[in-house]
Parts: structure tokens; C-alpha cells; sequence
């Protein structure tokens, strides 16, 4: 991330740091953060450079990951469930939405708004000839910015590892971890 020398102070302070910890952690002089970030030296590239890697390698840790967001319980219907069924099962475990799984693939999505959709059109009553589009599916290792992008456009998002499902994130699960209050 391409940062200003103007930010250094924001940024430091954003991540908690000390400009003693950040010139430790740089390998710079305490002093040199002190000039820097009062605007009264223009330093080396290199020393620059130190700096931003450092900056950019802590701002990359404390981001939170897919895998800390997700929900590991992963409840899901088959194609061939009805209308029904999955009305049940979602009741049952308060869930608005469920992956469509058929021999552990993921195919589909189906969600509330579906199921409404469905009842009120006195559509066909299995799941495989209403379910929606499959959502995206994220690394474990991708960013909390990646999965909540996607999430504005998509009611949930899948988290694999090796091409296996292994959970889900909804737009609850992201507010539940980033909303403490």
C-alpha cells in the first residue's frame, strides 16, 4: 500500500505504535520519526522505504482473515430437498440462508427471499429449480476488505481451503466481529 510521508503519524497511531516501537521495528532512529512526522527532514529513500515496509507489514497482520470470520457450521440443503424441508431447517436454526450441496459441491444458494418467492408463485417444490446462483467462494487467508466488498453484493460468501468448503460468511457474522459495543 503506497503511503504519504504526511500519514506515517496516522498510521503509527492507528496500529498503537510508539514512534520508539515503530523505529525499533524499522530499524530507524526514534529521532528520525520525530522529523518526519513534524515535517522537519527529508529522509533517504531508503530509510523511506524501511519505514512504509514496516508499516504495511503490521497494517497486513492485524487485518482480520476469512478463516476469523467465518461460521464453521455450515448448514446446507440438497437439490432435491422440497420447499418445505428447507423452510424447517432454517427456522430451525435461525439462518437466512443455506448453500445448495450436492456430493459436497457447492451448486447453489438458496435464502428466505427464494423460499418467499417460491411459496407465493406456487413454483416447483424442490430446491434445485429455485435455488439462486452459487455465491463467491474466498480463501481462508483473504481480507476482511475482500470478503466485506464482495458481501455488498452477495448475501453470503463461502470460505474454502483446497477446494473444500469449510465455512460461511453473512453480513451478521462480519458485523458480530467487527461491531463489539
Amino acid at each position: 500500500m503506497p503511503y504519504e510521508l504526511s500519514e506515517i503519524k496516522k498510521i503509527r497511531k492507528s496500529l498503537g505504535l510508539t514512534q520508539t516501537d515503530l523505529a525499533k521495528r524499522a530499524n530507524v532512529s526514534q529521532s528520525l520519526i520525530a522529523k518526519i512526522e513534524s515535517d522537519n527532514i527529508d529522509p533517504t529513500f531508503t530509510k523511506t522505504k524501511k519505514i512504509f515496509e514496516t508499516l504495511n507489514d503490521l497494517e497486513n497482520k492485524e487485518e482480520i482473515k476469512a478463516e476469523e470470520l467465518m461460521n464453521k457450521k455450515i448448514i446446507s440443503v440438497a437439490p432435491n430437498n422440497n420447499i418445505r424441508e428447507s423452510i424447517n431447517k432454517m427456522k430451525k436454526f435461525g439462518i437466512s440462508q443455506m448453500p445448495v450441496l450436492d456430493d459436497h459441491n457447492v451448486i447453489g444458494l438458496v435464502s428466505e427471499s427464494t423460499l418467499l418467492d417460491a411459496l407465493m408463485s406456487k413454483k416447483s417444490k424442490k430446491i434445485a429449480d429455485i435455488m439462486e446462483e452459487t455465491p463467491p467462494t474466498v480463501a481462508k487467508t483473504a481480507s476482511v476488505k475482500v470478503v466485506s466488498n464482495l458481501l455488498r453484493h452477495y448475501p453470503t460468501v463461502l470460505v474454502s481451503e483446497s477446494g473444500k468448503l469449510i465455512g460461511l460468511i453473512t453480513k451478521a457474522d462480519l458485523l458480530g466481529k467487527l461491531y463489539k459495543g
